[in-house]
C-alpha cells in the first residue's frame, strides 16, 4: 500500500511537471514521461483503483507517441479483454496508415502477458500483417518467441517457433535464420522444455532444402 502511494505520488508529479507544454525530445523531458509511464505500468500491475482512468486519460489526452503507447501499454498488459480490445481498434483506426506506427501496435500485442500462440494466429491473420515484411514478422512472431515468457515457453509455444523458421526458411532465409537462434540455449532450460525445443529443432532439420545458415544454426544447436 505504502508503495502505490508512493507511484501515485509519481505519477501525479510527473504530469504537473510536464503539464501541457510542448513536446520536447530534451533528456529532463524524456525522463519524465518515462518516469510517468513507468509510475503507471506500477499503479496498473498492483490494480490501484485509480489506475484504470489514468491509464486511459493518459491514451486519450496525449499530445506524443511516447505517452500514447505508455498509456496503450498499460491498457493492454493489465485491463480487462474488453478494454484491451477497444484501446487497440482504435489505436489502430487512427495509426493504421503509419507502418512503423503499426510494427509497434503488433509489437505490443505480441509480448502482452495474456498473449498464447492462438492469440498470434489471430494477429497472423490481420490484413496489416503479412511474413513477407521482415518488419512485420519482427513485430509479431519474433516478439513472441523472444520476448513472451509467459505465451512462448509451452510446448505449444515452441512448435509454433519450429513452423515460423520453416515458413521463413522458404520466404527470407536470413531472417529464418535470425528467428532459428531463438532457443539455440535451450540446454540451460528445465527438462520439459529441454526435450520440447530439441524436437523442435530435429523438426526444423528436417524440413527440405534448409537455408545454409538455418542449417548451420540448428545443427550447432543440436550438437549442445
Amino acid at each position: 500500500k505504502a508503495m502505490a502511494t508512493i507511484w501515485l505520488e509519481t505519477y501525479d508529479l510527473a504530469e504537473r511537471t510536464i503539464g501541457d507544454a510542448p513536446y520536447s525530445a530534451d533528456a529532463q523531458s524524456a525522463g519524465w514521461r518515462s518516469l510517468k509511464n513507468l509510475a503507471l505500468t506500477y499503479l496498473m500491475a498492483g490494480e490501484h483503483p485509480q489506475a484504470p482512468a489514468k491509464a486511459q486519460k493518459q491514451y486519450h489526452d496525449a499530445s506524443n507517441m511516447t505517452d500514447r503507447m505508455g498509456g496503450l501499454s498499460a491498457i493492454v498488459n493489465y485491463a480487462d479483454a474488453p478494454t484491451r480490445a477497444q484501446a487497440l481498434a482504435d489505436f489502430y483506426q487512427q495509426w493504421q496508415h503509419d507502418p512503423l506506427v503499426v510494427d509497434r501496435w503488433f509489437a505490443l500485442q505480441a509480448t502482452a502477458p495474456s498473449t498464447r500462440v492462438d492469440t498470434v494466429h489471430t494477429l497472423m491473420k490481420h490484413p496489416a500483417f503479412t511474413l513477407r515484411n521482415p518488419n512485420r514478422a519482427r513485430s509479431l512472431i519474433f516478439q513472441f518467441c523472444m520476448n513472451n515468457l509467459q505465451g512462448a515457453h509451452t510446448t505449444e509455444g515452441y512448435e509454433f517457433w519450429a513452423d515460423q523458421v520453416i515458413a521463413l526458411n522458404d520466404l527470407n532465409p536470413e531472417i529464418a535464420a535470425r528467428l532459428a537462434r531463438a532457443f539455440d540455449n535451450w540446454s540451460r532450460f528445465i527438462p520439459s522444455n529441454r526435450d520440447a525445443i530439441r524436437k523442435c529443432y530435429e523438426r526444423i532439420q528436417q524440413h527440405p532444402p534448409l537455408s545454409r545458415n538455418v542449417a548451420e544454426i540448428v545443427t550447432k544447436a543440436l550438437k549442445i
